[in-house]
């Protein structure tokens, strides 16, 4: 009857907390061990204190209170003051000892019992939110700057709750809170034995849309910025040699005097069956885009080159487009509450991979029915994206083939598009690493070192062409990337590349374009075009970023 009645205090320490027993000492070889067990209900928590010097130390278990036949479980470190035992069958009582050794020998403390308890079950919390008086059975909401809204999880009664984020604080359930922005705010509730459970509350507040003319909204944009080879990057952001995008890389980039940031990404690689886009790797766009905004930059968002699988033909005609409409329905859906500060672009240099010519008729139409797919699903999703202004490319997007072959997508939104074009000319100078042309322009002193064509007056004349063509006619255009590659070997001083660089953007800027330089990260080796130190924002070509901020003023 003993034996039996210390069982059952034993399970009653389980109901109303961990059970433990007085600490059990022992001497022996100068030292002297105390342990001490306690029941929870995950384990059995085992604490020992140590006087004298000893030299190792053994857990032993057994299942009643004769050493004999004990089982040893662990040996420690002499230091080791603590051990779990995650094995104790819960409502079982274990008798534990430590087995310590000095320089007389070995030694038992005394003994420690416990219980492990039943496991204890988190709470079940039912968000809910109140918006102008009305209850839904929500955790999230989307409301105009300077709504209130109560957040009231359920139990309406038991355990306790912490509040934190978007003006939340505190231990009461109800919590209102009158959010300026977007933001999140986090509950956890305690039940009566101890287990926490975590509610989020996402509270939506949509960015401002003005009423500007995708023509209107350009002339705010000069001059851009490419985060190149970053999140466009594969397989992942950091591939490619840059670190991470940080805000305050994007604080640099606004404090230099850029508008605007093109930000390439590509989808497919966090896709799963049905182009499903890894929700993690959303967040990590979404965090990127928040920078831009945060910094007070303009953000383009896009589909990169994203493996090359965009391909304008006939044969693949439907299947890019049914790709395309399930990445962008995901894409503006994540972000239909931004405001007008972030554009989408649909597409980019699409072409068919190795022919860099005159575009067939099959080539142009295909990739004018991506253009159309692109706006159409867009659009379909609502919200700030049925006016969210959109970019579109030509083939390749290249001047004379977006002039000669480009169709506008049919848009129900008036004035809300914009056309994108690259611009490389010429090649040999701008990125041909192997090439001997390193001069260029009317200031050039080496014929040999010189093209004979893409002078000043030939970019003039190809921003001409898409001011008649397009902004003329209400359609702005952004020269999305252009750069001249860094050619140290051949002009330390970077005279040809900094001429080239602010004639282009000069002329583009004044030709109504929107110049945005394509920076690749690396800043000082033969072929970079990078301006900034990606990992602390710091300018690594300082009288560069002057010459394009100036050129665009």
């Amino acid at each position: 009857m003993k034996i039996w009645s210390t069982f059952l205090w034993l399970l009653c320490g389980l109901a109303w907390g961990p059970a433990a027993t007085a600490q059990g000492c022992a001497s022996g070889g100068g030292a002297t061990v105390c342990l001490s067990a306690t029941g929870t209900a995950n384990n059995i928590q085992l604490g020992w204190t140590v006087s004298g010097a000893i030299t190792g130390l053994q857990v032993y278990r057994d299942t009643d209170s004769d050493p004999n036949g004990r089982a040893r479980l662990a040996s420690v470190s002499a230091s080791a003051r603590s051990y779990t035992d995650a094995s104790a069958v819960s409502g079982r009582p274990y008798w534990y000892w430590i087995k310590f050794t000095t320089s007389g020998g070995g030694y038992n403390s005394g003994a420690a019992t416990a219980v492990r308890g039943t496991a204890c079950p988190a709470t079940v919390v039912t968000p809910y939110v109140s918006v102008n008086g009305s209850w839904t059975p929500s955790a999230s909401a989307v409301v105009s700057a300077g709504t209130p809204v109560i957040l009231g999880p359920q139990p309406a009664s038991g355990g306790s709750w912490a509040w934190s984020g978007c003006g939340s604080s505190g231990s009461a359930r109800e919590q209102i809170v009158t959010p300026t922005a977007t933001c999140t705010a986090t509950t956890t509730h305690t039940n009566s034995c101890g287990a926490t459970t975590i509610q989020a509350f996402t509270i939506t507040v949509p960015g401002v849309m003005r009423d500007l003319t995708s023509l209107q909204l350009s002339k705010m944009m000069s001059p851009g910025w490419n985060l190149g080879n970053t999140l466009e990057a594969i397989p992942s952001e950091t591939s490619w040699g840059n670190p991470m995008a940080t805000q305050a890389l994007m604080n640099a980039v606004k404090a230099a005097g850029f508008k605007t940031v093109r930000i390439p990404v590509s989808w497919s690689q966090y896709a799963g069956a049905n182009y499903s886009i890894s929700p993690a790797w959303m967040a990590r766009v979404t965090e990127v885009v928040n920078y831009a905004h945060n910094a007070g930059l303009v953000a383009i968002v896009n589909i990169h080159w994203d493996g090359g699988w965009m391909q304008p033909t006939y044969a693949q005609q439907a299947s890019v487009n049914q790709r395309l409409a399930a990445l962008w329905t995901q894409i503006a859906n994540n972000f239909k509450y931004h405001g007008d500060t972030l554009l989408f672009a649909g597409t980019n240099e699409v072409m068919v991979d190795g022919d860099y010519g005159t575009p067939t008729a099959e080539y142009t139409t295909v990739q004018n029915s991506f253009n159309q797919t692109f706006v159409s699903t867009v659009r379909a999703t609502g919200g700030n994206n049925a006016t969210r202004h959109l970019v579109v490319q030509g083939f390749n997007t290249n001047i004379g083939h977006t002039v000669n072959f480009a169709t506008l997508p049919t848009d129900p939104a008036a004035n809300r598009l914009f056309m994108e074009v690259h611009y490389y000319d010429p090649y040999n100078f701008t990125l041909n690493t192997a090439s001997s042309i390193w001069q260029w322009g009317a200031i050039a002193t080496d014929p040999s070192a010189t093209e004979t064509w893409a002078n000043e007056p030939w970019a003039d004349a190809e921003f001409q062409k898409m001011k008649t063509r397009f902004i003329d006619q209400g359609v702005p255009v952004i020269m999305g990337e252009y750069a001249a590659i860094l050619r140290a070997q051949v002009d330390p001083a970077q005279t040809y590349r900094s001429y080239w660089n602010q004639t282009i953007t000069r002329s583009a800027y004044q030709h109504g374009l929107v110049p945005v330089y394509w920076d690749a990260g690396t800043t000082d080796v033969t072929g970079s075009t990078g301006l900034f130190n990606r990992a602390t924002g710091a300018q690594a070509q300082p009288a560069l970023i002057s010459t394009i901020v100036n050129a665009s003023q």
